[in-house]
């Protein structure tokens, strides 16, 4: 029996996403659990898995286009029953062959003259207002008339194109550097607009402590001798961040309108670049995980961050991340916090520096750890009692394998 494929609300409380391409040819079959096509959102590239096996009659949306959440973008068939009117199946279910990029919203026609209101998806009438156009020098090409954003797109380029060149006062030449922009990519803007918000709306505080890793270094060296992954030092850090919110269970929080939110389970963000921009996927039950284990899932993140395999699940959630620079020899940053998280620990490079035990000086490895803390959830005694047990798991090991 033939059914349609609609967009799916891939991000909470999203109107649209881009439906960045196909996966899976017409006619061709595919399984239950198979991606089929990749989303683009604000925070990622996610895959869209097939709930059960069947075939792509039809795709009624190509590649690239924004799609409003709930419109169909494909007919899908069972694998091996006679689909040969497509558009007769399209007509039954209430569609046509056309693409929908985007949902009209719902008039009432009047009785007597049609109606002249233009109508505009979300997007469009954004980027109208970014490029000082009106919806009146715009024609819409999607669904009633719509303007969708291929078309917005179409009258920035025409009008830049038609603009009339106008006589300009005679100045004396000057010699420009050279330079050259680069569009921001849909998830770069994401980033921007996030972190903005953060900052302008998140009372951040700081908290500064070094931690002497020699113990910690060593324990790594035993542990990559037996482990059948490679772990780095940041797999020992997020695995004391998960120590520390076991014995500081009050910093284990999330701030929201109406109430402080404390979680049973540590899941902590982890910071990985890639080609596609900053992604910070979340690492579930921390507390109940090896060293091996978070150092194998963080590579599959990394791996799928950079095929843009990553689902919007895989974004969400957990009180805390931990970002680290420590691999490009920075040795010290504070980081901003990912709403709605209420902290996000920076840790710097380690490196030899004097240290006085007993009296003497001698050398020893110092991992430098700066935590931003939203004070609305966390007060500056608890961040403070928080990085003392974060110190002590990473200044005491074997704590870590416990």
């Amino acid at each position: 029996m033939a059914t349609l494929l609609r967009m799916p609300e891939v991000a909470a409380g999203a109107t649209e996403a881009v439906l960045s391409e196909w996966l899976v040819k017409e006619n061709a079959p595919f399984r239950a659990g198979e991606p089929i096509a990749v989303i683009e959102t604000d925070k990622a590239s996610v895959e869209i898995a097939a709930e059960t096996g069947a075939r792509i009659l039809r795709t009624l949306v190509p590649g690239g286009t924004s799609v409003g959440v709930g419109s169909p973008v494909a007919l899908l068939g069972a694998d091996g029953e006679d689909e040969s009117d497509v558009d007769r199946l399209l007509a039954e279910l209430g569609v046509g062959s056309a693409p929908t990029p985007a949902p009209p919203r719902r008039e009432v026609p009047g009785p007597t003259a049609p109606s002249t209101r233009v109508f505009i998806s979300p997007l469009a009438r954004k980027l109208l207002k970014e490029a000082g156009l009106t919806p009146e020098q715009v024609e819409g090409t999607g669904p009633n008339g719509r303007i969708i954003r291929r078309d917005v797109e179409e009258a920035i380029a025409r009008a830049g194109r038609e603009a009339p060149e106008t006589p300009q006062p005679r100045v004396e030449p000057v010699v420009e550097t050279g330079f050259e922009e680069i569009p921001h990519s849909r998830p770069r803007r994401a980033i921007a607009r996030r972190l903005t918000e953060s900052k302008q709306t998140i009372p951040h505080f700081y908290v500064r402590r070094t931690a002497r890793v020699d113990e910690l270094l060593a324990l790594r060296a035993r542990l990559n001798e037996i482990s059948p992954h490679k772990i780095s030092v940041n797999d020992l850090v997020l695995r004391a961040v998960a120590v520390a919110h076991q014995e500081v269970p009050e910093a284990n929080v999330s701030w929201t309108d109406d109430a402080l939110r404390r979680f049973s389970s540590v899941d902590i963000g982890v910071a990985i670049a890639g080609e596609r921009g900053l992604v910070t996927p979340v690492l579930r039950g921390v507390e109940k995980t090896s060293v091996s284990a978070i150092a194998s899932q963080v590579k599959t993140f990394a791996r799928q961050a950079g095929e843009g395999g990553l689902r919007q699940t895989d974004l969400e959630g957990g009180s805390i991340s931990v970002t680290n620079l420590g691999m490009f020899g920075v040795e010290e940053f504070s980081a901003i916090i990912n709403p709605p998280q209420s902290a996000i620990l920076a840790v710097g490079a380690a490196v030899p520096a004097p240290v006085v035990t007993g009296g003497a000086v001698e050398v020893a490895t110092q991992l430098t750890l700066v935590l931003s803390v939203d004070h609305r959830a966390i007060d500056g005694a608890l961040a403070a009692r928080w990085m003392a047990a974060l110190v002590r798991a990473l200044e005491e090991p074997l704590r870590l394998v416990a």
